[in-house]
């Protein structure tokens, strides 16, 4: 039971560091992206190669998984963000861009086509991936709260405006996405060494759309709230694993409620942090003290 449970953290977090990816570009950009399951498989046979072919040390596979994911994304970015595509047909782009990364992992001779990679060794542990989770966070809040990020919410509120105020468009979403595709591609790694096996079935559209869909749900405007997005959509489905097809009715019902009485997100625009639920705890004794007063 605590290796399950284990399990399903270990899922939920790989998930996260995507998910935080994605909000970093989406959430803050306000450009979709419905290929980002190509940067994630991109990460996942970079790394599983390296150690399944060539021995490679796993934090050097890791770190190759995040530089071949982010390369990738500064190629598809830079035609595709200079053209300044709106956000409708950015979003084409990605999503042909990931089904072209899919097709080409089936007919390519080192990554197996669709018989995929079995046997890779086991690296990826709980530990490890709390430690990188939190890492990515932190990347992640310096990263909106630096002045890139201030001109990449400036970016989602008006381009109009924000170009005519001199901030470059390019320059704030080529950022925001090659961030991106890296955290894409250290999950992708991350799960590789977890799963032990990797095919280009695991990377459909269906991933790209859980991933935008935690970045929606959880609130275009927050880190927090997309990352517990991301653990919903993870262990909800898991903890109903025994109601067989019921669990992705649950699935479904979930983010269709999360739409329907929070259509800003779980969290919007607001973060979790060490400040706010200090001042949280606090008011909860003086509130208790005022009614005993009465």
């Amino acid at each position: 039971m605590l290796d399950y449970v284990s399990g399903i953290i270990t899922f939920s977090l790989i998930y996260v560091i995507a998910t935080v990816g994605l909000a970093v570009f989406t959430g803050f950009t306000g450009l979709f992206s419905l290929g980002h399951a190509a940067f994630f498989a991109i990460g996942a046979y970079t790394a599983g190669i390296l150690t399944y072919f060539y021995d490679v040390n796993f934090w050097a596979a890791l770190a190759a998984g995040i530089a071949s994911s982010s390369l990738v994304g500064l190629f598809i970015g830079y035609p595709t963000l200079k053209a300044k595509l709106r956000s409708d047909y950015f979003a084409i782009a990605t999503l042909g861009f990931g089904e072209a990364v899919r097709v080409l992992l089936e007919n390519l001779d080192i990554t197996q086509g669709a018989r995929g990679l079995p046997g890779i060794a086991n690296e990826t542990t709980l530990p490890v991936v709390i430690l990188l989770t939190v890492l990515v966070l932190w990347v992640a809040r310096n990263f909106v709260h630096s002045r890139y990020g201030r001109a990449a919410i400036a970016v989602r509120e008006d381009f109009v405006a924000a170009e005519m105020m001199g901030i470059n468009l390019f320059q704030v979403r080529i950022r925001s996405l090659v961030f991106s595709a890296g955290c894409a591609g250290l999950a992708g790694g991350l799960f590789a060494h977890y799963v032990s096996f990797i095919q280009p079935g695991m990377f459909t559209a269906a991933l790209s759309t859980q991933l935008t869909a935690s970045v929606v749900a959880g609130g275009m405007g927050s880190i927090t709230g997309p990352t517990v997005a991301a653990v919903l959509f993870v262990a909800v489905p898991e903890a109903l694993r025994m109601a067989s097809m019921w669990r992705l009715v649950a699935y479904g019902f979930l983010l269709v409620a999360i739409m329907v009485f929070r259509p800003q997100g779980l969290f919007g625009f607001r973060e979790i942090s060490w400040q706010s639920c200090v001042r949280c705890f606090r008011r909860k004794p003086a509130a208790a003290g005022e009614g005993a007063g009465r």
